[in-house]
Formats: structure tokens, C-alpha cells, sequence
């Protein structure tokens, strides 16, 4: 059964590239985001993204049952990508045909896809701006 989840971020939550950084928890407590930013690190790496000047936001989410971290970046105008990885026994692992977001990554998503379009999209690219727009929770 569907429960909200504890969604956090504050405008100064950015990654040494300007990455907007987001924690979801399934238990209410605050994300330990060591081991997030670590594997944050590993998947920028592993990508030719220039990711400074990249608009683009990362949700480190303690699920119910796993850990995911999911990267999304804006390219090609108008497109979003993403990364999901999922920490398991074994270790990181990052395989579209197992693991994706989820419906509560996709509030942080949509938030995401408003505020590309009114600080990006919109005639008056601002990335200052973009990265500056957050998702506010009242709970």
C-alpha cells in the first residue's frame, strides 16, 4: 500500500558539479549519503558528460527493501536520462532490465521537469536558477 515518504533537499545540496542532490527514506530517518556519494562519483566517471555545466539532479533513496541512486541529466535540448543503480549484496549494481525509479523518485522527477522548463526551457536559460529549484514537502 501506497505511503508518502520523507523527501529532503535544500538549495545548497549540490555535488562538487552542481548536481542537485535529493534523499528519499522509506522509514521517516535521515540518509546516511556516504555510500550514495561515493557511487555518484563512480557513475559521472563513467560517462562523457560535461557535468558542470549540465543540468542535472541525483535522489539517494533508502527504499523499503534496497538502496538507489538515481542520476537523471538533461541532453539533446530537451531529453532527461538516467542512471539507476541499486546496492545489493554484492555490491553497486547498475542494470536497466532489473531495477529503475520508482513512483516516489517520480515526484522528485516531475518537480524536475517543471522547473527545466521554467528556468531552462523557457526562452531565458538560467542554470543558477535551475539549480536553485527545489521539490518543497509539507510532510
Amino acid at each position: 500500500m501506497f505511503k508518502s515518504r520523507k523527501i529532503e533537499s535544500a538549495s545548497d545540496w549540490l555535488d562538487g558539479d552542481g548536481i542537485k542532490l535529493y534523499t528519499i527514506s522509506a522509514t521517516g530517518q535521515p540518509v546516511d549519503t556516504a555510500a550514495y556519494h561515493a557511487r555518484l562519483a563512480e557513475v559521472k566517471l563513467a560517462r562523457s558528460v560535461d557535468w558542470a555545466s549540465t543540468p542535472a539532479f541525483a535522489i539517494f533513496h533508502d527504499g523499503a527493501g534496497m538502496a538507489y541512486l538515481v542520476l537523471c541529466w538533461w541532453g539533446n535540448d530537451n531529453e532527461l536520462f538516467n542512471s539507476v543503480s541499486v546496492l545489493t549484496g554484492e555490491g553497486w549494481v547498475e542494470d536497466p532490465s532489473r531495477f529503475s525509479f520508482c513512483l516516489w523518485d517520480l515526484e522528485v522527477i516531475w518537480h524536475e521537469r517543471n522547473a527545466f522548463i521554467d528556468t531552462l526551457y523557457s526562452g531565458r536559460p538560467d542554470i543558477q536558477q535551475y539549480r536553485a529549484s527545489r521539490l518543497r514537502q509539507d510532510n
